[in-house]
């Protein structure tokens, strides 16, 4: 008697325990209790002069200087552009791992600007099942150059002051392959003439292709729809990351001398076809502060 209670008791723990493990299976619709979130969709928080759905994390400072010399078809004389440079370095700190902030300042323009990007949403699969990433940011770019314009009065420094705002919604569909979207407005306080439209909209596309585990392949291009900007021609910039001892070195190509929004979304006038080609590159370098 005592045996047979004992395998009725086995027995009827073995079957509470695996209708409680198909119910969990049931409501989390066979998903593991965990939540695993996408990482490393980039190597970097910029895809060359796009800013990435990747931040740095709390307490970390990342010190960049983007390089661009000038165009190769200034032929042999210019050292096809090599003896030209234009530069802009920056500073970019994790408050948090969701929230990041950062300061820059261009030769180009001698224009300063800072950002704040924060993660909305990231891609995930488990307990919470999230097919994308989504990440705000929103700058500001104030010019300084030297008033030249002798046909127009110099206006106030708070009117050369451009503003912008962006939804960074990226996917990465596997190991090799990431993909994003930029949809971006962008306001100008200061416009050379009543024809030109103080708000522009434009999209942003980028991704990166896993080459190996030290390198990849990445792109961005960015076009302004309709005939916003007559003289403006869509900046593409295609190029390579390479990483270093947990560091990436990014070389790129690009048809626009400017690195920040301003400049890359509004004032290109680069033909590729024409041999109006930067070579450039990015470096950066972290600080653990805290």
């Amino acid at each position: 008697m005592k045996n047979l209670l004992l395998a009725f008791i086995l027995v009827f723990n073995s079957v509470h325990l695996f209708a409680q493990d198909d119910l969990e299976a049931l409501l989390n619709d066979g998903a593991p209790l965990e939540t695993e979130y996408a990482k490393y969709a980039f190597k970097s928080t910029r895809i060359i002069n796009s800013h990435s759905i990747e931040n740095v994390a709390r307490g970390v400072l990342d010190f960049r200087i983007l390089h661009r010399f000038g165009s190769v078809n200034g032929g042999a004389y210019q050292l096809f552009g090599l003896d030209q440079a234009n530069v802009r370095f920056s500073f970019d700190y994790g408050i948090s791992n969701r929230l990041m902030v950062g300061i820059g300042r261009s030769n180009v323009g001698k224009e300063y600007d800072s950002y704040v990007k924060y993660k909305i949403l990231r891609q995930s699969t488990g307990k919470v099942n999230m097919p994308i990433s989504i990440t705000y940011a929103a700058g500001v770019v104030a010019g300084t150059l030297k008033w030249t314009d002798a046909t127009l009065p110099e206006p106030p420094l708070g009117y050369r002051v451009t503003y912008y705002h962006q939804l960074l919604v990226a996917r990465k569909f596997s190991e090799a392959l990431t993909l994003q979207l930029t949809p971006t407005v962008l306001h100008r306080n200061w416009v050379n003439s009543n024809t030109d439209p103080n708000d522009i909209y434009a999209l942003g596309i980028g991704g990166r292709v896993k080459i190996n585990n030290r390198l990849a392949t990445t792109f961005d291009y960015w076009m302004v729809p309709g005939n916003q900007l007559p003289n403006y021609n869509n900046t593409l910039s295609v190029g390579f990351d390479i990483e270093t001892g947990g560091h990436v070195f990014q070389l790129h190509f690009t048809n626009n001398r400017g690195m920040n929004e301003k400049q890359f979304i509004t004032e290109g006038n680069g033909q590729w076809l024409k041999g109006d080609i930067q070579f450039g590159f990015n470096l950066s370098r972290v600080f653990t502060i805290r």
